[in-house]
């Protein structure tokens, strides 16, 4: 009786939430699988606060594409924290930004004040998505700042959506950027003087306190962990980050990214690359170090035909992943999002977490299920 009480609740959710379909709807048809890894999370779902997004890629006999969306307990007013996730954009908003400057391009240098070291979009951008490098996403945030970064996505309709903190530094809250000297590809320099940021105004939604208690100073504080001027960027908002990235076509031209054709190139290349693919050490980053959907609970290579575009996020017992998945070979494409907190004591700060024993075996039974079952149908079309 208790497993058909959580099939009802989840039959309800699926409606309320105004799925595009009930018929042929992948998603549901995973979600009520009785997988182990899919039924750990699944049996209790309140308990991981899991919000997923699919789309099915639909083209036509000339090859145009249009979506077809399916989503489960989505709601943008339900937070949860985006880690390194806020990445994607800090990367593409550079690169637009960097757009808009003269005798630039993706190899572009610069060096930031109080540090010697030259650094040059390419590569921090790589470190990125190769291996989600903190302080590479700091560097491109110092050369954006937050008002440029969160202006942007809000006016091409990505929002709700707001970074308002680095993700490293002495001082990740400062509002005012470090300045910047940018080495243009004509030998000229330009100087970028500290740029000052509006205050951050703390949030007002849903699920801003969280746990019973954080550690703080190596001391335990009993009491939830206010997460309500940190990061904020929902579900909803990163797959419409993919979408766009992905299939700038379908967009109006004021939602698109304005970023070179080159430019774009270089942002999917960096999104589908694989951390041995740039020089890293594939032992200790592996296929799926940052592909949790399909290989994130194993270290086996991701096989030539799949492609895998994403960005995913690790922080305070929370996982998320976004990626556009293409198998052309095998005839399955989609778009995955979806996140979940993994924290059974409800303690934060401790690294008592449970993202290999729960939330990856999750994320990757998802991936592969909605893999298998989107090739199986897109196969079934072409009989």
């Amino acid at each position: 009786m208790k497993n058909n009480g959580v099939k009802i609740l989840m039959l309800f959710v699926f409606i309320v939430l105004g799925c595009s379909s009930s018929k042929n709807n992948i998603l549901k048809e995973v979600m009520f699988s009785d997988n182990p890894r899919i039924k750990s999370v699944m049996s209790k779902p309140d308990d991981f606060e899991i919000q997923i997004i699919y789309t099915k890629v639909l083209r036509d006999k000339k090859n145009m594409v249009s979506f077809k969306d399916y989503a489960y307990n989505l709601n943008s007013k339900n937070y949860f924290y985006p880690a390194s996730t806020v990445k994607f954009p800090i990367a593409i908003m550079a690169l637009e930004k960097l757009n808009t400057i003269d005798n630039t391009s993706i190899n572009t240098s610069f060096t930031i004040e109080g540090n010697p070291r030259k650094y040059t979009f390419f590569e921090e951008i790589t470190k990125v998505f190769a291996v989600s490098d903190n302080e590479a996403s700091t560097n491109l945030l110092e050369f954006i700042g937050f008002d440029y970064l969160n202006e942007s996505m809000i006016s091409k309709g990505l929002k709700p959506f707001r970074v308002s903190h680095r993700l490293s530094g002495k001082n990740p809250r400062d509002l005012r950027t470090k300045p910047i000297t940018l080495y243009k590809n004509n030998g000229a320099v330009l100087n970028q003087l500290s740029i000052s940021n509006k205050p951050i105004v703390p949030l007002n939604i849903n699920n801003l306190k969280k746990g019973i208690g954080y550690i703080k100073n190596d001391t335990l504080l009993h009491k939830p962990l206010d997460f309500s001027i940190k990061n904020y960027y929902p579900l909803k908002t990163l797959h419409n980050t993919m979408k766009r990235i992905i299939f700038p076509e379908k967009f109006k031209k004021s939602e698109r990214f304005a970023i070179s054709k080159e430019a774009r190139e270089f942002i999917l290349s960096s999104m589908q690359n694989l951390p041995k693919n740039v020089g890293y050490n594939a032992t200790e980053y592996y296929d799926g170090y940052c592909k949790f959907f399909m290989f994130g609970d194993t270290k086996e290579n991701i096989p030539n035909n799949i492609k895998i575009y994403n960005k995913v996020g690790v922080a305070y017992g929370t996982l998320t992943d976004c990626a556009y998945i293409i198998d052309s070979e095998n005839k399955s494409e989609f778009i995955v999002s979806a996140t979940l907190i993994v924290n059974r004591d409800k303690v934060f700060n401790d690294d008592n977490y449970e993202y290999d024993t729960v939330g990856l075996p999750f994320l990757a039974e998802l991936g592969r299920q909605l893999y298998y079952k989107n090739m199986k149908e897109n196969q079934n079309k072409f009989e």
